[in-house]
Parts: C-alpha cells; sequence; structure tokens
C-alpha cells in the first residue's frame, strides 16, 4: 500500500496525506523516491490544482526523521551521498513547483521531516504539546543531508540555523513561531484549514522573504566580515565544547559557510560530500547503535513480550525524604509522569525544599516563556506534602529518599506496609545498599524494588531498576513503565551492593584519588579525562555528589565486594576537615565568594593531605596516561559486572554508563569501547598496572577468556 496519498480539495488544493503502512510514526525513506516523485508529477500535471498541502494521516507525527537504518547499509560514502543527493532532489523538486506548497504539521517534525516541510513555501503547525520542530542529526553524528544546512538559515538566520544544528535542539510551536520557522500557529481542528488559505496564497507572495533578525544579528550577518566572525565565534565554541571528539558540528559549520559564499548548488554540494564523509566515521557508527538501543530497550517489559507481565498504570505516588533528591523525584513525578505526588518528611523544612525545587524549574520555564502562569500553578497542584501518614491509602508507588541507613529503611517499610495498600509498590533510591537487604523485614517483599536515581533528577537520563529474587514481574513491569512516563531511561540490574553504575563509577573515583595522592594535581586529572570525553572530571564530580556521599558508600562497597573498593584512607582527613563538596561550599574546589567567578582548586586540600604536587618526579605523566588508568578500572569492573549477570547484556552496560556517568557517547559506551580497543589490549594494559600498582587491576575472569578466545561484546 502507498505511503503517499492524493486528493484534490474543492477548492483546487491538493492534499497529499503521509502515512507509512505499519509504523506508528511517519519516517522517510529511500525507497519512497520513486512513489513521491509520481505524486508530484500528478500534481504538477494536473492544471486544475493551483495549491498544495502536505499532511501527516498519523495522529502523533508529522514527520519524525529519515529511517537511519538504511544507513547501516552503506559499505562505501558514495553509497551514503547517493542517499543524501535523492533527498536534496527531492526536496528540490517540491521547491521547484509552480505552485505555493505548505506543510501542515502536528506532531514531531524533526530531521528529514523538517527538511521536507523547509522545502515547501509555508508552514503551519499545531498547538499541541506534542508538537516538535528540529535537526536533531547531530546527536547522531551526522547533518541535515536533504537540503537542511542550505535552506534553514536562510529562513531564520545563520545564527538561529547552526544553533538548531549544532546543538540538536528542539523547538515546541511558539518557538518556532517566534524565529520564523512556522508561519502560523493554530488549533489542530483547524490545522488543515489554514494550511489550505495558505495554499491558495500565490507562490510570489512568499519569496523575497527575509529572516527575523534583531539588529546586532543584521549587522553580523548581512554583510562578508560579520558572517566571518559568527562563523569563526561558532567553530570555537564547538571545538571547545566537544573537545574535537565530534566531527558533524565542524562539517556543519563548512556546509552552511559554503553554501552562504558560494551559492546554493555548491552548499548543497558540500553537504552531500560532508554527510557522505559522517556516515563511515567511527563516532556517527557509535552514536547510531546508542540511538538503535535505546529505541530496542523501549520495547522491553511493556507487557507485549511472551510471558512478560503487564504493567499496571500509576496514579498516585508518595515520596518518602524531602530535600533535594526527594524533590527531584517529585518533580518528574509532577512536571512529566503528570501524576499526584505526595512528600513525606518529618521536618518542614524539608519539604519546603522539596517544593522550591518544582518551583524553581517551573518559574525558569515561565520567564522564558515555554510554560504559562497556570501551567505553573496546574503543574504545582501535583504535589502535596505531609510529615504524617495520612491519605495514603490510594497510593500507587512509594519512592524512598531517606538517608543511605539500613535501619531507617527498614523503618519506612514498616510504616509504609501500616499505612498504604497491599498492591503499593516500595521503591528504595538507595544508592548502594542491596535490595535483598532493605526487603528482609517486609511482608510483601514481591512489592519491593530498587529504584535508583542520578542528581540532578530533573536533567539526569538514567535511572536503574533494581529487582531482588522475589520481587514479582509486575512490580518490575509496572516501575520500569513508570520510570519511562518520567521521562527515564531505566535499565533493569540485578541485586548487589552498588548495583551497576556506582561499583563501576566507584573503582574509576578511587584511581583519580590515587593520583592525587600520588602528587598529580586536582585540576590537571579532572582535565585528563574531559579530554578523554567525560562532561567533567572525577574530582569535580566527587565535588558535586558530595565527599561525604562517597564516604558513605565506600565501606559498603568494600565489604560486599571487596578490598578494591576501599577508599584511601587519607580522605578521612577531608571529612574532618568539614569538607563535603558544592553542598557546603568546600571541597577540592573553591565556591562562592572564595572562588571569584572562576573554577579555582583549593590548594589548602594538598596540605591537608601531605601532597607535594610540584615533586619533579610526577611531571612526566601525560593526561593520556591518568585518563588511561582510571578508565581501564571502570571497563575491567564493566566485565565483572556482566559476569555476575549484574546486567543482562553488554547493550544495557552501555546505556547505564553512558547515560548515568556520562561515558563519552562517541565511544558507545564500556562495551562498544572494549571491541574497539580489543579484549587481549586491554588485559595487557591491566596486568602491566597489576604488576606495577596491585591487585586491584587483576583482570576478570570473563576478560581473561574473551581475550584467549579473540572474542568481541558485539
Amino acid at each position: 500500500m502507498s505511503a503517499f496519498s492524493l486528493e484534490i480539495h474543492q477548492q483546487s488544493i491538493a492534499i497529499v496525506t503521509i502515512d507509512v503502512i505499519g509504523e506508528t510514526m511517519n519516517t522517510l525513506r529511500a525507497e519512497f523516491a520513486d512513489e513521491i516523485s509520481q505524486v508530484l508529477e500528478q500534481v504538477r500535471t494536473n492544471p486544475d490544482i493551483e495549491g498544495l498541502v502536505l499532511i501527516s494521516g498519523k495522529d502523533n507525527s508529522f514527520v519524525a526523521g529519515a529511517d537511519i537504518s538504511m544507513l547501516n547499509d552503506c559499505q562505501q560514502p558514495e553509497d551514503a551521498r547517493a542517499i543524501a543527493q535523492l533527498g536534496q532532489q527531492l526536496f528540490d523538486q517540491i521547491a521547484g513547483l509552480n505552485m505555493t506548497v505548505v506543510a501542515a504539521i502536528n506532531g514531531p517534525c524533526l530531521g528529514g521531516g523538517l527538511e521536507l516541510a523547509l522545502a515547501c513555501d509555508a508552514r503551519v503547525c499545531s498547538d499541541k504539546g506534542h508538537t516538535v520542530l528540529g535537526v536533531p542529526e547531530v546527536q547522531l553524528g551526522l547533518l541535515p543531508g536533504s537540503g537542511g544546512t542550505q535552506r534553514l538559515p536562510k529562513l531564520v538566520g545563520i545564527a538561529k540555523a547552526l544553533d538548531l544544528m549544532l546543538t540538536g535542539k528542539q523547538l515546541r510551536p511558539k518557538q518556532a513561531l517566534k524565529i520564523g520557522l512556522v508561519n502560523e500557529v493554530v488549533a489542530k481542528d483547524i490545522l488543515l484549514a489554514t494550511a489550505i488559505g495558505l495554499a491558495k496564497r500565490t507562490k510570489a507572495s512568499y519569496n523575497g522573504h527575509q529572516p527575523k533578525l534583531d539588529i546586532g544579528a543584521k549587522l553580523l550577518e548581512n554583510n562578508p566580515v560579520g558572517r566571518n566572525i559568527l562563523f569563526s565565534q561558532a567553530l570555537k565554541t564547538v571545538v571547545k565544547k566537544t573537545g574535537g571528539h565530534y566531527p558533524a558540528p565542524i562539517k556543519i559549520i563548512e556546509c552552511v559557510k559554503a553554501g552562504i559564499e558560494q551559492g546554493y548548488q555548491a552548499g548543497l554540494d558540500a553537504e552531500s560530500l560532508a554527510f557522505s564523509h559522517l556516515v563511515m566515521t567511527d563516532e556517527s557508527k557509535a552514536l547510531r547503535r546508542l540511538f538503535f538501543a535505546t529505541t530496542e530497550m523501549k520495547k522491553l517489559y511493556n507487557g507485549q513480550g511472551e510471558n512478560e507481565a503487564s504493567p499496571v498504570q500509576i496514579k498516585n505516588v508518595v515520596v518518602l525524604g524531602g530535600g533535594l533528591m526527594g524533590g527531584g523525584i517529585a518533580n518528574v513525578c509532577a512536571t512529566k509522569a503528570k501524576v499526584a505526588v505526595r512528600i513525606k518528611d518529618i521536618s518542614d523544612q524539608g519539604i519546603n525544599q522539596a517544593y522550591q525545587y518544582t518551583y524553581d524549574l517551573l518559574n525558569k520555564k515561565r520567564k522564558r516563556r515555554f510554560i504559562t502562569d497556570s501551567e505553573l500553578e496546574s503543574q504545582m497542584l501535583n504535589i502535596t506534602a505531609t510529615t504524617r501518614y495520612s491519605g495514603m491509602k490510594n497510593t500507587d508507588i512509594v519512592i524512598e529518599a531517606v538517608f543511605e541507613d539500613l535501619a531507617l529503611k527498614h523503618q519506612m517499610i514498616s510504616d509504609i506496609e501500616q499505612h498504604c495498600g497491599e498492591d503499593t509498590i516500595f521503591a528504595s533510591n538507595t544508592s548502594s545498599l542491596p535490595i535483598t537487604d532493605i526487603a528482609s523485614v517486609a511482608k510483601r517483599p514481591e512489592n519491593v524494588i530498587g529504584l535508583h536515581y542520578f542528581s540532578p533528577v530533573d536533567k539526569m537520563p538514567l535511572v536503574e531498576v533494581i529487582a531482588h529474587e522475589k520481587t514479582s514481574d509486575q512490580t518490575i513491569a509496572t516501575t520500569v513503565a513508570f520510570a519511562r512516563k518520567q521521562g527515564k531511561t531505566p535499565i533493569v540490574v540485578k541485586d548487589g551492593a552498588g548495583f551497576y553504575v556506582n561499583r563501576i563509577l566507584a573503582l574509576y573515583m578511587n584511581e583519580a584519588a590515587q593520583w592525587l595522592l600520588e602528587g598529580q594535581a586536582i585540576d590537571k586529572i579532572d582535565q585528563a579525562l574531559v579530554k578523554f570525553g567525560f562532561p567533567v572530571g572525577p574530582i569535580t564530580l566527587l565535588d558535586e555528589v558530595g565527599i561525604d556521599v562517597g564516604a558513605k558508600i565506600s565501606p559498603i562497597l568494600t565489604e560486599q565486594l571487596g578490598a578494591r573498593f576501599e577508599a584511601p584512607s587519607a580522605f578521612t582527613a577531608l571529612l574532618n576537615d568539614g569538607r563535603k563538596g558544592k553542598k557546603n561550599n568546600k571541597g577540592f574546589y573553591l565556591y562562592g565568594a572564595k572562588a571569584k567567578g572562576k573554577k579555582q582548586v583549593d590548594d589548602s586540600v594538598y596540605t591537608l593531605l601531605n601532597i607535594d604536587i610540584n615533586a619533579t618526579s610526577r611531571s612526566d605523566v601525560s593526561a593520556d596516561d591518568i585518563a588511561q588508568r582510571c578508565v581501564v578500572q571502570m571497563l575491567n569492573e564493566a566485565v565483572r559486572c556482566l559476569e555476575q549477570s549484574i546486567i543482562s547484556c553488554p547493550r544495557d552496560g552501555d546505556i547505564g554508563a553512558i547515560f548515568g556517568i556520562g561515558f563519552p557517547p562517541f565511544l558507545a559506551g564500556p562495551f562498544s569501547y572494549i571491541d574497539k580497543l580489543g579484549a587481549a589490549n586491554l588485559v595487557a594494559m591491566l596486568e602491566g598496572y597489576q604488576e606495577k600498582h596491585g591487585e586491584r587491576f587483576a583482570p576478570c575472569q570473563h576478560l581473561l577468556t574473551m581475550a584467549e578466545q579473540q572474542q568481541t561484546f558485539y
């Protein structure tokens, strides 16, 4: 059956409906090229047609982009370039029709979908919340390859176009209207009628379009000197933010510049050539693998697989514990999952802090006009609070976010089983305590599960769902479904101290601490791991998480998993000195007035730990040396987690590391990176460090077997 159907409206307007059969959302494929061309030819040769409207036959999407799976079949750059050129030619056919063409957009209009809309003379979109517009190809290591790098700057201006393409951000309808990306925003029920009205205008009325630029932008974009400054600044910003690890942003700038300076056809040629190069890069292959992996994970635990339990819908949530973590969890329940959430804390101070968390985030959106005053009030009304166990009988799930104290968590379970229903799920946000230990006092252990969030909750995409031996399948399925409703990417992991993410993170952080005690400067260590590709360095991360939090987790991991997790004893001096990190403005770095607006190391740490960072014996250590020793610890422990079935497959391990601790996405995760290094090479590195630094570097058995048998994870 056809994905593109044509009908003639009574007002001489052709309506082409896009509806890819058998798919939940519309995507563009190279195999549609002939069909599209045939439809356009029918439109072009029909003398009764005076205008054309493109609209989706699906209620949940316009066109969500091109089907990127076809890129995996590209054996040579020429194969990828042919795909880009085909898209360019098809969209040129649309732009070249001798009639007005209008895109009627409802739902996601992304990537190739927006490039399709850009080829039209006008765009109108619905005001529905699920309608977003953007070109997110950069997040796959690619660029808009069907004319997007050429048409977008002409429509919205160079600076705004670069911002959209370099970040991959998605605009809501009002934002798109403000920058001139769409002509009108209307209610969905008049979307088609509005589009028909726009299509009845002459094509000439849309010619000569000028981007909506303020005075400053006009001064930069309307002369060669200003444009050179703009491109130069964009390049500097990209290199600084990416560390040179991602080639796509640089290619985007080059393509836009080529089109501006050499003309449209030269720009298209540069675009297709750059696209063909990027498709074949390791970075894009890694990012595409990550995309497919996360897409595949969404199909799990949804009740549709064989023998899968069906999730129960969550309507009412209780969060035990206010403060920042409780406030963050309440926020994603109320604003993302849009369910009623009740915060229970022992003090009004904790409740107020949790309330303030959500209000501050919503107020920031209100000030930027992303939401209205009434929307802010409506979402805040989803949150209530209490200092007593009252009104909780109908609670579907209780999420506990109290201190890492087993006795306290046992008390929470007892209280909840007394005051809530028999089917209420008890989810613990513990970061290190085994769920089996927490559930040991439960009368209904099948309802107990771990739900480990990462801070800050509103930003970090990952949650670990931890099932112990008695957790029911329905509890797992319901918790996973609810995490997705909160906008999270959940991975299901086996119970055990530290679970997966904190286990691999702990050894990485410990090794950074060892480098410090050996005389390496704090900022040198951090810069080495940022250079490797992490968003922040390990010492900065420890300040962010809290030195005191790390101190509480370390003994639990050491007791359960062995001496390799033991934190350096010298760090006791930090706690004795009252250093908790950023939370109390006293850690490895200076904060507040002492920082003077700059990121500065607190040099008194060196004195406190008796470290001489000026020792000449340490000056020959390179950034690569520092990064490698920290990272191999993480890789070894990740494989050990797979060996012990803490994670079920390498895919989950890769996603957990990228979304949970910022493992470099361009490396596609620890297991993908091990494949790139080669298991034998990693074993050789570990054994070299083992000989020099001790048993904490001993390679796990699974790695040794893989090295011996020359195996890979993928």
